[in-house]
């Protein structure tokens, strides 16, 4: 009867924890593809292939109306247009999460949720305090960024033996982390607004809400309304990603029946493309970056704030939330995990790459602000990497 029992305890368990897990093997995976794309972009624009691969993503490709501004680069259409399917899928995650995963009750939110914020304000901080009066003070945003696929990637790898609390802990810090960087986006990463574009996107959003209500189960209504409010986002001066975050949320769920609702199927079939394609894709386009200025632009105020952010900002403000929700009661240690790993799992959250490339592109216009932000970016993330290794490695000598 006890094993029956412990049967049962042990199916609904692994039915619960199988989303995550799935999402988890994904994103760990694409973590090394990602670094390959990233490594051959560094290799084409610092040889002779650099001129290639520049027009390459300076071609025009019109898919539309020029006055729809439809007429964009490769480079463009990347950034703008595949990363919307990439945040369509954020935002299926950032919902699937609060209403079926680890960010449902209040007891499992306060502590990803928290350290999230820290993660994002102390490092935000540190770039402010060293680009003050400045004209690069606009890319405060790019350190607060985790790149989920690159930080689940190298724990993966380097900290096999970790419990899965720790993993579940650095994923769910790593959604909230990246509806962060969508709120920074939305706020303060536009210009120019266009209201009567704005209220055509906000219009076809409304559509995909009604339909939810109606409930409407067929994609292809929901498809047409999000690229209504694709092109009226990218005419209204508010960066369309943000129609692609939006309509995610809205992509209806069930309850009852989870793996036959539209947002399981939706995230299903779109999840493996957006880690092994989209996400590689991007980086191949964003990481290309001339290398010719070296320690200067590293030593540079934005190289300077963004390494501080990073490498030091994001493990501090990640495990100084995280401290003081414990000290205060609020919050307990992940089970089963070490002070250490904690520690370990905050240093990875220092790595930034695919959403700190992409908040770098908005917030600099100038082409050595952006190399020394793309520079800074890889360094970064390649020393807070480096960090959560040697601290996981290292932590098995500690008991706490």
């Amino acid at each position: 009867m006890r094993k029956k029992i412990n049967n049962v305890v042990k199916s609904n368990v692994e039915l619960l924890t199988s989303p995550f897990m799935t999402f988890f093997r994904h994103e760990a995976s694409s973590g090394i593809i990602l670094l390959l794309f990233a490594i051959l972009a560094l290799v084409l624009a610092n040889t002779g292939l650099s001129n290639l691969y520049n027009e390459i993503l300076n071609t025009q490709i019109p898919l539309g109306p020029a006055k729809w501004h439809l007429d964009l680069t490769v480079l463009y259409w990347i950034n703008d247009g595949l990363m919307a399917i990439f945040f369509f899928v954020i935002g299926l995650e950032i919902k699937r999460e609060f209403l079926f995963g680890e960010l449902k009750s209040l007891s499992a939110t306060i502590l990803p949720i928290s350290a999230a914020i820290g993660g994002m304000i102390v490092p935000a901080i540190l770039y402010f305090l060293v680009n003050m009066g400045q004209d690069t003070l606009s890319g405060w945003g790019i350190p607060m960024a985790t790149d989920i696929a690159f930080s689940l990637g190298i724990l993966a790898i380097a900290a096999s033996g970790a419990p899965r609390s720790i993993a579940i802990f650095l994923t769910a810090l790593a959604i909230v982390d990246d509806l962060g960087a969508i709120i920074v986006i939305a706020i303060f990463y536009n210009s120019n607004i266009s209201f009567a574009a704005l209220g055509i996107g906000l219009v076809a959003l409304l559509g995909a809400f009604i339909l939810n209500r109606l409930n409407c189960r067929n994609f292809l209504p929901y498809l047409l309304v999000g690229l209504i409010a694709w092109v009226a986002f990218l005419n209204a001066g508010i960066h369309p990603t943000i129609a692609g975050v939006c309509l995610g949320m809205l992509i209806p769920a069930d309850n009852k029946n989870r793996e036959n609702s539209l947002l399981h199927k939706l995230e299903h079939k779109l999840e493996p493309w957006s880690a092994y394609a989209i996400m590689p894709i991007f980086a191949l386009a964003n990481a290309g970056v001339t290398v010719e200025g070296g320690i200067s632009d590293i030593l540079s105020p934005i190289g300077i704030g963004i390494i501080l952010g990073l490498c030091i900002g994001k493990p501090l403000g990640i495990c100084g939330a995280a401290f003081i929700l414990f000290k205060l009661g609020f919050a307990k240690m992940p089970e089963g995990a070490k002070t250490t790993q904690l520690i370990g799992a905050g240093s990875l959250g220092g790595i930034g790459f695919t959403m700190s490339l992409f908040i770098a592109a908005l917030a600099f216009d100038n082409a050595s602000y952006l190399a020394s932000a793309k520079i800074s970016i890889l360094c970064a993330s390649v020393l807070s990497g480096i960090l959560g290794v040697i601290i996981f490695k290292t932590s098995k000598l500690f008991k706490a």
